[in-house]
């Protein structure tokens, strides 16, 4: 939602709970540099994601294909989550 890559869209791979972080491919890459070593010889900068906040993360409804906040509803005794703007379920 904010950020470089606001409006992008990733899977998330990675959750750290006692970060509240979140490793999503693709997004939030910054470049490192490398000394040389066996692996990289020649060594020079490699491309490697970050955690991002889990505030600045927001769910995809799979049916309207927006950004939505999560609701949920209780049928039969089983809490399913809902999609606060069409009301679907996710």
């Amino acid at each position: 939602m904010a950020g470089k890559d606001s409006g992008r869209e990733g899977v998330v791979e990675r959750v750290y709970t006692k970060a509240h972080k979140v490793l999503i491919t693709g997004i939030n890459i910054y470049k490192k540099h490398i000394k040389k070593n066996e692996k990289m010889p020649q060594g020079g900068t490699v491309e490697v994601p970050r955690p991002m906040d889990v505030a600045k993360v927001m769910l995809l409804c799979p049916k309207c294909k927006k950004m939505t906040r999560v609701g949920y509803e209780i049928i039969k005794n089983k809490k399913h989550r809902i999609c606060k703007k069409c009301s679907s379920r996710i």
